[in-house]
């Protein structure tokens, strides 16, 4: 699986990490709005709050290097995402189930409750390969963005990132897929248009409404990985799903 790290290319990756040095960060800070902007139906937005952990590493992790298909690593304040007010974390304390149904370290339920800092004590590895990990909403929900921690302590990129939502529990009917960078299919659920990331503790906020600003409705969310640049296993600190229960 690790071989599979080196298929993008080589070319020198620089980072110098950057951003919020505080114990907690808010994402949308120093942003003002010169002008109220406007979503799908008109709807007023506002910027998405992510509170932030600690960064738990500094310097140019050097066995990462650049591609056509990896996103390019920038250490300035990342632009806030503009939602509709009042949407809240809907899979905090949410359960979760996995492929992977005895993990190596940690415990399931670790990937909504709400720790973030990444450390040891604070993430669940699974297994080597494709596994995921499935969150169940307990109801019916507008879903408009997506925060994932996989794991921060270093500067890692996972492999085969994909998301998918659906009112069904066995994801057989009514999926959706709202992110996936699994450029050359090694997954075997098609070729993604997303780039890869480098991990660090910021996240990967993803905004997944369509082109036409409307939210994806569904209860399930089910995150896919398989394996990372620096082993063959999965891991996952935290996920945040934002949206507001359907009407």
């Amino acid at each position: 699986m690790m071989s599979r790290t080196w298929r993008s290319g080589a070319l020198g990756w620089g980072v110098v990490l950057g951003g919020c040095w505080a114990a907690v960060c808010v994402w949308a800070a120093g942003y003002a709005r010169a002008e109220e902007p406007s979503g799908a139906a008109g709807e007023q937005l506002v910027p998405l709050e992510i509170k932030l952990p600690r960064p738990l590493f500094q310097g140019t992790p050097k066995h990462i290097k650049p591609a056509p298909t990896l996103e390019k690593y920038v250490d300035k304040p990342r632009p806030p995402l503009m939602v509709p007010p009042g949407l809240k974390n809907l899979a905090l304390k949410k359960k979760v189930t996995s492929s992977d149904s005895e993990p190596i370290v940690g415990e399931l339920t670790m990937v909504t409750d709400g720790d973030k800092e990444g450390s040891d004590g604070s993430f669940v590895e699974l297994g080597p390969g494709k596994q995921w990990v499935q969150i169940d909403l307990e109801q019916q929900a507008d879903l408009y963005a997506i925060q994932l921690w996989h794991y921060h302590a270093e500067g890692r990129v996972y492999q085969d990132v994909i998301i998918q939502v659906s009112d069904d529990p066995q994801f057989k009917t009514g999926v959706v897929t709202v992110f996936n960078n699994d450029f050359d299919n090694s997954s075997g659920m098609g070729v993604g248009k997303h780039l890869e990331y480098i991990e660090d503790y910021r996240g990967k906020l993803i905004d997944i409404r369509d082109e036409k600003g409307r939210p994806v409705r569904g209860r399930y969310v089910r995150l896919y990985s398989n394996g990372n640049t620096s082993n063959d296993l999965n891991h996952y600190v935290e996920v945040e799903v934002y949206g507001k229960p359907a009407s």
